[in-house]
């Protein structure tokens, strides 16, 4: 980290003898003057920031003067000062400036702006004026956002509107460092060309835009395909558009770098370029990886880089993993493939950084040690998922950032590892040595869980410790506009349970049996999710009972609707696993008349839960599928991008993916329409078989799931994109359908260790750690449940 010179150290000091809780305590210190250039201009442009701030608070925006400020050695930082609405925000960058205003809107108006949700409605006509001059820090350089998986799982089809707006929450947020994929399928349609391949041969090679993450990360191709040109075009266009974006609001679009993927018959094409097979990915053909050492190598990424210069511009970050989940590296030496890598990266963009994934093995010695460190970043995906890590050790000093994955495949659920981030990224950063450098907010699909963003983002503007459970109550008043008494008790309940799942096992909540593929046994969706409750269920049903007895007046807010939904969205997820058991135990007993009406009951459960998610339009699949034909120019395209669009949620893949490959319900979630017509369909499909089984005494018709959830894919019907229904009727509904549930046996890992409730922090299941106790991540022969080759990685 870059060190502070000796005035800010001494405000450093002052403030960390400050309660966390008083965040907005003002220090009485000098603002720093804009540094002119020789010829008097300031340090840089404000006009993106204030363009952006227009968009986030139209009514507001007049009553702040952004201020521009170089940007000294000791890194980033803001101030804001001013008088009741005259607020005045001083910055390094347009981005930081809007960070800026984010801090006052949060610890000063005491309003949020989440991702999903807002109270600024609640903002007064004139904005009240800080108590003195604010002033924050950067404490990391590195502010990394989004997941390599994040366009295919957050929406490969969003327009402009919506990437703007993502740009907006991302800077708001303190981000500085964004991956950018947009466009790259153009990038290798052109390279390619010069290499023997037709467009045609290019275009079916390619997969579908919500594929394409995976394409990226070399473990599939294909699939969705063909894309049109024309769709190729449209998307580097957008891409060029995002990238220029985040350079204007002093952003980096971090972007996908070259490190050997080809398609198939590179050799036959180009005799000089031999590849190494790479084998199956999850039931896929991986496409091969031409051998970095060879005379061809060097040819064809210079060739990606100039034209990923032509459509997307250049960057100083270059985003890329060697043989990511099970890639083979054959007969080439890590070490010298390396070297060969960023020796090409360096000669298309000299100075810029190598960005790698810290997941499962990866990056290995050998890729670390064979070049210049500091031009390496890794972005940590597994900082709060294990206990005992020591990445200086492992990573022999490398930089990195403090990552979390606190969602896999876009899944709708509450909870994250919050308490791990607020301990230790504090103490891993001021340790003697550390080579942490940045922060990684690493979610594979985004517009969940608003509460762990802000306070994830929150770390890299703050020195020592972060008193957890303050901050939830100092969150609890901004999240609805105002102070409220059973919003605090609703906040509190939801940071003890889902917000203060422990490291050990998991980065992530359980997902619901609601979206799993029927079965009686069923513990879990997504094959590699947790298999139980990692939190006591009490604690989000008690939430529930105290949002209903929110003010009136704090009701109006996007943040208090959306909350409300998702938190009764939960409460009857949570309940599919106290239910399901009992469908089973009756049906085990052959008690027909309990088991009709045990199914009768999951069945309005699911009915239900469709109509409460109807209310708000993030929790609607119509405009996800309205995105992805809005791409298409002809009726084939559209239905398409359809197909695309809808399997990515359900079968995934194809039939070898999705079923041996576990694939199916990877990304599931609980969304209007997805729930009614999806799984609802499935599980009373599968409801009605036992009920004829146990009615004939026969054993129940097997059914092809793979060949039902297919021919959904392939349908067309439309779906509503406007939401309809009261929330708060509908939460109440919710609410007083289900009891409170007894307290729940905490999950357990492979090994046999309980992956505890927070109260119950007596013991941490290592199992996942290296028999040298050096803390990495499982190996792919581990006996834990992780993914050998998922669409996540996991």
């Amino acid at each position: 980290m870059r060190r502070l010179c000796s005035w800010a150290s001494a405000f450093v000091a002052l403030a960390l003898a400050v309660p966390a809780a008083a965040a907005d305590t003002s220090t009485a210190m000098t603002e720093p003057r804009p540094v002119a250039a020789a010829t008097g201009r300031a340090a840089f442009d404000p006009a993106p920031a204030r363009e952006a701030l227009a968009r986030l608070l139209p009514r507001h925006a007049s009553q702040f003067t952004f201020v521009p400020v170089s940007r000294p050695a000791s890194g980033d930082h803001f101030t804001v000062s001013g008088a009741a609405g005259a607020l005045r925000v001083a910055g390094t960058s347009p981005a930081v400036l809007l960070s800026g205003v984010n801090w006052y809107l949060k610890y000063t108006a005491k309003v949020d702006i989440g991702w999903p949700g807002d109270s600024t409605a609640r903002l007064p006509r004139i904005l009240p004026a800080p108590s003195g001059t604010v002033r924050k820090d950067a404490s990391v350089p590195h502010r990394f956002a989004l997941n390599d998986t994040d366009e295919g799982y957050s929406g490969a089809y969003r327009d402009w509107a919506a990437y703007e707006r993502q740009i907006d929450l991302l800077a708001l947020h303190g981000a500085n460092e964004v991956f950018v994929q947009m466009g790259a399928d153009a990038v290798y349609h052109r390279t390619f060309q010069e290499f023997g391949y037709s467009p045609d041969d290019l275009r079916s090679w390619i997969p579908g835009p919500a594929h394409q993450p995976w394409w990226l990360m070399q473990n599939m191709s294909g699939f969705g395909a063909p894309v049109s040109e024309r769709l190729l075009d449209d998307r580097a266009a957008l891409g060029r558009r995002i990238a220029d974006r985040l350079r204007r609001l002093g952003m980096t679009p971090v972007l996908p770098g070259y490190f050997g993927t080809v398609p198939p018959g590179f050799t036959a094409r180009n005799p000089t370029g031999p590849v190494v097979p790479q084998g199956r990915w999850v039931g896929f053909d991986r496409p091969d990886w031409l051998d970095p050492r060879s005379p061809a190598y060097p040819q064809v990424a210079a060739s990606f880089y100039r034209h990923q210069r032509d459509l997307i511009g250049d960057s100083t970050m270059y985003k890329m993993d060697l043989l990511h989940e099970g890639g083979r590296p054959g007969d080439v030496p890590l070490g010298d493939a390396a070297k060969a890598v960023m020796d090409a990266l360096q000669t298309a963009r000299p100075g810029a950084v190598w960005t790698l994934l810290g997941w499962q093995n990866n990056p290995p010695a050998q890729i670390v040690d064979a070049v210049d460190k500091s031009r390496l970043l890794i972005v940590d995906g597994l900082s709060d998922r294990y206990d005992g890590l020591d990445r200086e050790t492992t990573w022999h000093g490398a930089p990195y950032a403090f990552g979390t994955i606190p969602n896999f495949g876009g899944h709708t659920t509450l909870g994250a590892n919050t308490a791990v981030w607020a301990a230790r990224f504090d103490q891993w950063r001021s340790k003697p040595d550390s080579a942490l450098k940045g922060i990684a907010y690493l979610p594979e699909g985004t517009g969940t869980n608003p509460v762990a963003y802000e306070l994830f983002t929150e770390l890299a503007w703050r020195t020592g410790p972060l008193d957890q459970r303050a901050w939830f109550a100092a969150y609890a008043e901004r999240r609805y506009g105002g102070a409220d008494p059973h919003a605090a008790a609703a906040w509190e309940l939801l940071r003890s349970g889902p917000y203060s799942t422990p490291s050990g096992t998991w980065s992530e909540p359980q997902d619901s049996l609601f979206t799993a593929r029927p079965r009686l046994t069923a513990t879990k969706a997504a094959s590699w999710g947790p298999g139980g409750m990692r939190y006591e269920p009490g604690t989000v049903r008690r939430a529930l009972t105290e949002l209903l007895r929110v003010a009136p007046g704090l009701r109006t807010t996007d943040a208090y609707r959306f909350d409300l939904v998702d938190v009764a969205r939960q409460v009857l997820a949570n309940h599919s696993r106290t239910l399901l058991p009992q469908i089973k135990a009756a049906y085990d007993a052959k008690d027909l008349p309990r088991f009709r009406q045990l199914a009768a009951e999951w069945k309005g459960h699911l009915a239900l839960l469709d109509e409460l998610l109807a209310t708000d339009r993030r929790f609607l699949l119509g405009p996800w599928l309205e995105d992805a034909t809005a791409w298409g120019a002809t009726e084939q395209e559209r239905a398409t991008a359809e197909f695309d669009a809808r399997s990515v949620l359900t079968t995934w893949g194809d039939r070898s993916g999705s079923d041996s490959g576990g694939l199916h319900d990877y990304a599931n979630r609980e969304w209007s329409g997805l729930v009614s017509d999806f799984y609802a369909m499935r599980w009373t499909r599968y409801l009605d078989s036992l009920d004829t089984a146990l009615a004939t005494g026969r054993a129940p018709v097997a059914v092809d799931w793979f060949a039902v959830e297919n021919a959904w894919n392939q349908e067309r019907a439309a779906y509503p994109v406007d939401p309809s229904g009261d929330p708060v009727a509908l939460a109440t509904a919710v609410h007083e359908a289900l009891p409170e549930p007894p307290p729940t046996a905490p999950v357990t890992g492979a090994g046999g260790a309980a992956a505890e409730l927070p109260a119950w922090r007596r013991s941490r299941d290592r199992a996942a750690l290296s028999p040298t106790g050096a803390g990495t991540a499982p190996s792919r022969s581990s006996s834990r449940a992780v993914c050998t080759g998922c669409p996540t990685g996991r």
